[in-house]
């Protein structure tokens, strides 16, 4: 039986990235597209409760979902796939998603989604150019490690979040989070009935040095990162000193 793939991303179903994604993995099974209708990057895993979604059809295997990409997944396995499937891939995303980024990430939410199912999980990410986008090298990536987890899964509750800089693919570095300092920037302006709006820009970023980090292998060394990620968020080394804090405040730890 044909492994079954839904394609996802947080640019929209529009998006080139996400066709040339699907192309590089239709010789993997039968891939299935369900989309963003509109752009919903930066979205992070937000889930819409508070209105009805509508589900369009765009092409053969191809649908649109008037919400964000955590939506996708969840309308996909209940009302396209009827199922959960083999493997879920987000992306191909204009711009990486390394280090704190991928907590606001759109296209990492689509993958974690799936990865909250049960299901292997790819985040893909292209670094961003304001020339034409080449998502052949980034295609081939994601190819790749779709067969390797198609063919051998993944640990349990786990994504690959996978980042390419642009030009040919010069070599893969399995990688960690990198971490940033980061300072934000709001811009103000003024429309012509004198009333303030605020822009949130990118603001100024100062990445801690990390051999082994996402940022030194795609933006210092050229490499393709490849990044194990999963939804636990305790940060399990610092329990002991949550505890003695709960002692000081004299509250009962049982």
């Amino acid at each position: 039986m044909k492994k079954r793939i839904l394609v996802t991303n947080d640019d929209g179903v529009r998006s080139e990235g996400i066709l040339a994604l699907a192309d590089a993995l239709r010789s993997l099974g039968d891939v299935t597209i369900v989309a963003p209708l509109n752009e919903a990057s930066a979205i992070g895993h937000a889930l819409t409760l508070r209105r009805p979604l509508h589900l369009e059809r765009w092409g053969d295997q191809i649908f649109a979902v008037d919400g964000t990409p955590t939506d996708c997944v969840n309308i996909a396995v209940t009302k396209v796939l009827d199922g959960m499937p083999d493997l879920v891939v987000s992306g191909i995303n204009k711009g990486w998603n390394i280090g704190d980024d991928v907590t606001y990430s759109g296209t990492v939410a689509g993958a974690l989604e799936g990865a909250l199912l049960g299901v292997p999980s790819l985040a893909v990410s292209l670094q961003y150019t304001r020339d034409t986008f080449d998502f052949g090298p980034a295609a081939s990536a994601a190819a790749h490690y779709a067969r390797a987890v198609l063919g051998r899964g993944l640990p349990a509750r786990t994504l690959l979040n996978i980042n390419v800089p642009a030009g040919p693919i010069r070599g893969y570095r399995v990688t960690v989070q990198g971490k940033r300092n980061h300072v934000t920037s709001v811009m103000d302006v003024m429309d012509p009935r004198k009333r303030v709006w605020y822009w949130i820009e990118e603001g100024q970023n100062d990445w801690e040095p990390h051999d082994r980090s996402d940022y030194q292998a795609v933006k210092v060394d050229g490499l393709v990162s490849v990044t194990p990620l999963h939804p636990d968020l305790t940060h399990h080394a610092a329990l002991e000193a949550v505890e003695s804090l709960l002692v000081e405040a004299e509250v009962e730890v049982k």
